[in-house]
């Protein structure tokens, strides 16, 4: 197993934790997860960057890279949404909304399902869609829309994180009546929504491009 094979199996072994420590309610632990985000989106670009530039491109990366990605996108979108959602982990059911939604001026922003639903969706079937392609013999290349949309993804995901600590921290050490965390609470809450309306857009324009580029050779080869 070669370096950058290596990088991206310590990946997948880092996504159980990044997916169970937003759950736990010291914001230590939170901070961690987060931190584990990063070095794992971190390494997402750099075992592949450094497979390509080393020529150390092989069968079993080819393999496990793509399954990293899709581990560490439902390692970190089911713990978003199951703490995003309007209602999550209210103890007397009152009502009263989730910590954890982003803040922006006008109110607090939610995860809904449709759109787990469709960034999940769409990465299922973009890795059926390749697998059918390639046994014809089409190579489906990332195109530009797609990189950006892993790039929105990224943001997005690590605001969440982040909110998930800072939040916890903030309420542990009595910060939340400051006029600097409000500034700081609605900056990451822009951060968060823009960047999640910049992913599910792109994700949806990504596949069209796809379908548009290659779905025609796709049935054709059927």
């Amino acid at each position: 197993m070669n370096l950058p094979n290596a990088i991206t199996v310590g990946r997948i072994a880092l996504t159980p934790l990044i997916a169970w420590l937003p759950f736990t309610t010291s914001w230590s632990a939170r901070l961690f997860a987060f931190v584990l985000f990063l070095i794992a989106a971190v390494t997402d670009y750099w075992d592949g960057h450094l497979a390509r530039s080393r020529n150390l491109v092989t069968d079993l990366g080819r393999l496990l890279d793509p399954l990293a990605d899709k581990l560490l996108l439902l390692a970190t979108l089911i713990p978003m949404y199951l703490l995003q959602r309007h209602h999550a982990f209210v103890e007397a059911g009152d009502g009263v909304s989730s910590p954890f939604l982003f803040e922006l001026p006008f109110g607090k922003v939610s995860l809904p399902l449709w759109i787990v639903l469709v960034v999940l969706g769409r990465e299922a079937f973009m890795t059926v869609f390749r697998q059918i392609a390639a046994r014809r013999g089409l190579v489906i290349a990332a195109i530009g829309p797609a990189k950006w949309k892993t790039t929105f993804q990224s943001i997005w995901m690590g605001a969440a994180y982040f909110w998930f600590f800072a939040i916890t921290l903030a309420e542990h050490r009595g910060w939340l009546a400051d006029g600097a965390w409000r500034a700081f609470a609605l900056f990451n809450g822009f951060v968060g929504v823009l960047s999640m309306v910049g992913a599910v857009a792109l994700t949806l324009y990504s596949l069209w491009l796809y379908m548009r580029r290659y779905g025609g050779q796709v049935l054709r080869a059927a």
